[in-house]
């Protein structure tokens, strides 16, 4: 398995220093300041890959750009309107550069203008360290109260309700704003400056769009630029609904094993594959991720090995980023049947018998708590992270190649 870190650019708070002494072999980033829609040049994509290969003192880092995340698909080709058929041909047109740099596996997700969503960046752990949380009732009281959705009540029992009306009143001010600003930082490139209307406004352009138009818009986006990736080599993996639900009245088609089967039978090609997010299924206790591994793995292009803590039993319910092994996911069994995928491709002969992974999110723990890296991203508590699977890798595959 080939061990990968995400990596921000330039401004990233974690250096390409830090992510060569945690013993990563690969470098998983975007060009995040080219605007979506727009195409990834060449020259952009090399200074790029420069930037990966030298540490601050010039000296070579021994890293490569292994996986692109994200190559963003816009809102006007998830919605199918406006300048979406000119995104599709850039989308295209970038992925042509990446091929030409050697860079072949490319994620991408089809969330409506949530990339992700959590109420609480900085939750406080008993031990003291810090983690990313998703609370239902401080959700609903911003849904409720604080968006003010049109249909919002529709979406939640008279108990939560009350609770969200309960939570609502007992808030400060400060804490309404923060709780605001925690829910939109999963807006794209929007983290700090995104008001409500402008929220209102992207929730209001999906609200003739039902799961199986959005799906049918996706299957769409895949007929044009799968058979591409295809041609040039490359493997394209959505990433799932995070969290895995329906959220403020938005159609969600990434969430489950099944929403992933009916998109890979629709368009049938090796360049239509899956990051599997053990993270994001994993806040649906219906999702088996060590099952999906197994049947859906010949499709898995890229895996993000992470854990919640799922504080209730319901599909939609509160959760929390745990330890990489102290979650709800069985990881060493996540571990294992991606593994096993491996050793079938490598017995198969199949060129990506290596499934690159990078430990995803993480605790914010000693020296994280006052570096104020990005949310979900320290540097040691991903470094704990890739240790613990490191474990799991080097318990389990002698065992497995003795097997096979």
């Amino acid at each position: 398995m080939k061990q990968t870190w995400r990596w921000f650019g330039p401004k990233d708070m974690v250096s390409i220093d830090d992510v060569a002494q945690a013993g990563a072999t690969g470098i998983v980033t975007a060009l995040h300041h080219v605007p979506t829609g727009a195409v990834w040049t060449a020259d952009e994509i090399a200074a790029r890959q420069a930037q990966v290969a030298r540490m601050r003192d010039g000296r070579p880092s021994g890293l490569t750009w292994d996986v692109v995340e994200s190559l963003p698909v816009s809102e006007d080709i998830k919605k199918q309107k406006g300048d979406w058929r000119a995104h599709i041909v850039n989308y295209r047109e970038s992925l042509g550069h990446l091929a030409d740099a050697g860079i072949e596996v490319i994620c991408y997700n089809f969330m409506p203008v949530l990339d992700w969503t959590r109420t609480d960046l900085a939750w406080r752990l008993p031990n003291g360290g810090t983690c990313m949380r998703f609370d239902l009732t401080d959700f609903a009281a911003f849904d409720l109260h604080i968006l003010e959705r049109p249909g919002a009540a529709e979406d939640y029992d008279d108990a939560l309700k009350e609770a969200a009306g309960k939570r609502f009143a007992e808030m400060a001010d400060s804490q309404r704003t923060q709780l605001l600003r925690n829910v939109v930082f999963g807006l794209p490139g929007a983290a700090e400056n995104f008001s409500l209307e402008d929220v209102r406004t992207h929730l209001a352009e999906y609200a003739a769009i039902s799961e199986d138009q959005l799906r049918a818009n996706l299957v769409t986006f895949l007929e044009e630029v799968a058979p591409t990736a295809e041609k040039l080599g490359l493997r394209l993996c959505c990433h799932p609904d995070d969290p895995p639900v329906p959220l403020l009245g938005l159609p969600r088609i990434m969430s489950t094993e099944a929403h992933y089967k009916a998109v890979m039978d629709a368009v049938d090609t090796p360049a239509n594959g899956i990051t599997l997010c053990s993270g994001s299924l994993g806040a649906r206790p219906d999702n088996d991720l060590p099952g999906m591994m197994e049947r859906l793995g010949d499709r898995v292009h890229f895996l993000h090995l992470r854990n919640v803590k799922r504080e209730t039993s319901d599909i939609f319910g509160s959760f929390h980023e745990a330890e990489h092994l102290g979650g709800d996911t069985d990881m060493v069994a996540l571990v294992e049947a991606a593994l096993r995928e491996e050793a079938r491709r490598k017995a198969a002969g199949r060129a990506d018998w290596s499934i690159p992974f990078r430990p995803d999110h993480g605790q914010d723990i000693l020296d994280d708590l006052g570096r104020s890296a990005q949310p979900g991203y320290p540097s040691i508590g991903r470094l704990k992270g890739l240790a613990e699977l490191r474990g799991i890798i080097a318990a389990l595959s002698p065992r497995i190649t003795a097997e096979t």
